[in-house]
């Protein structure tokens, strides 16, 4: 009884089910879309030569688009298919959609989607009957056993009527009805796992037509990583003028100040050790401003960079409070671009174990071959560090594919992170 529980859960869970209606679904929608996409073409074609028949074309191209939509719509419903969406055309005024609409390829992409359609999901739906309608028929074969007989008129003007057939043999009776009965529960409990691979390729074919290009994608990376960049110049710059107003250029004000005593001091003669004290006070605002602005250059350029990456993480690991030990490999010095962010993203990744984890010792690991540099961080802290959600991660992300380059994050709860960060040594 369980056993048959679970079959039927299998079968007929929600999510088989929601394959079976797709499955449905698809060659129907397929097929009539094929047939307005390719009707609206031909006559379009035909009366191309006048502004009509470039109109006609055009809405039949956004038909066969918003087509995609639907289908990707119900891929993404039913099947849990995750299809991007690719950028629509647009254009400025009714001559520049239409314009935008011929011109650009995401639109004839979906088109070819509509026409090749209906022959990906004819699988599907031929799945659907041999797993589902079959295995229901085989199964209730002993109740249904009426329907299945046949009627056969002999030449002697008898009539006979003939039941299912194995192999030659009459299912007619028990124990022969467990031989269709067997085979309508295979049926069903192969059914899901038939319905699903038989949607393969239709479900690629949506994903390769109805999805971004690869172009698509490299120019959208592109636009997202020109943001983050510009984002990026612009938060250091606001941070440089921050540092600048409220610390250094507080420090020079206070020091011109008590310059300012020191001659008026000095002017009416003053006592010795009020003339030193203003002294002092005057050299220790020296000092921290010039303190100020070595931590500021540092935060630009850290000048132990120019030694190379492996002083400068060593460096790191030295002034961190959590127990770091540093590997490194690196066959070929990396582009300084490269290495400044490298180096950025480990004291990012550190910051983050010694403030947020509670981590006591971490691994920083890079490695320089056949033109990748690979930097791994990881420590023993808590976990449950995600990319997103406000984090620093993300700041992190965007610097790193200003270069085309990969930032991943390995956080189960409890423990241990691990984030690797991937660049192009070039």
């Amino acid at each position: 009884m369980n056993r048959l529980r679970s079959l039927a859960a299998a079968t007929f869970g929600r999510r088989a089910l929601a394959a079976l209606l797709y499955a449905v679904i698809a060659f129907p929608l397929a097929l009539a879309g094929s047939v307005l996409v390719l009707v609206g073409l031909a006559v379009g074609g035909a009366l191309s030569v006048t502004t009509l028949g470039l109109w006609l074309v055009a809405g039949t191209v956004r038909g066969a688009l918003a087509l995609g939509a639907l289908q990707r719509g119900l891929a993404r419903g039913l099947l849990g298919a995750e299809i991007e969406e690719p950028t629509p055309p647009a254009g400025a005024g009714v001559l520049g959609w239409r314009r935008a609409v011929l011109g650009e390829r995401v639109g004839w992409r979906a088109v070819a989607c509509a026409l090749a359609t209906p022959f990906t999901a004819v699988p599907g739906l031929l799945a659907v009957f041999a797993g589902y309608v079959y295995g229901v028929l085989f199964t209730l074969h002993p109740l249904l056993e009426r329907v299945n007989y046949r009627t056969v008129h002999h030449a002697d003007g008898s009539v006979s009527r003939v039941s299912l057939e194995f192999f030659g043999h009459q299912v007619d009776s028990w124990p022969r009805w467990l031989i269709p009965v067997t085979a309508g529960l295979l049926l069903l409990a192969v059914a899901p796992v038939l319905v699903r691979h038989a949607l393969t390729p239709h479900r690629l074919l949506l994903t390769a037509l109805l999805g971004p290009s690869a172009a698509d994608r490299r120019i959208r990376a592109l636009e997202e990583t020109r943001a983050h960049a510009v984002e990026d110049a612009a938060a250091t710059l606001r941070r440089i003028e921050r540092d600048l107003h409220d610390g250094t250029q507080a420090r020079l004000v206070g020091l011109a100040m008590h310059l300012s005593v020191i001659r008026e001091l000095v002017t009416a003669g003053a006592e010795r050790d009020r003339l030193l004290a203003a002294l002092d006070t005057a050299q220790g605002n020296a000092g921290q401003a010039i303190t100020d602005l070595r931590h500021l250059v540092k935060g630009i350029h850290p000048p132990v960079l120019d030694e190379g990456l492996p002083a400068a993480l060593a460096t790191l690991a030295a002034d961190s409070p959590l127990n770091v030990d540093v590997t490194t490999d690196i066959a070929v010095r990396p582009a300084p671009a490269v290495e400044s962010i490298a180096y950025f993203c480990a004291a990012e990744l550190l910051a983050n174990a010694t403030k947020h984890s509670g981590a006591d010792a971490a691994t920083v690991t890079v490695t320089a071959r056949g033109g990748l540099l690979r930097l791994r961080v990881a420590d023993d802290g808590r976990g449950g560090a995600v990319i997103g959600a406000g984090s620093g991660l993300t700041g992190l992300l965007g610097r790193v594919r200003t270069v085309d380059g990969t930032l991943t994050c390995d956080s189960p709860a409890g423990g241990p992170t691990v984030v690797t960060v991937e660049l192009p040594c070039a």
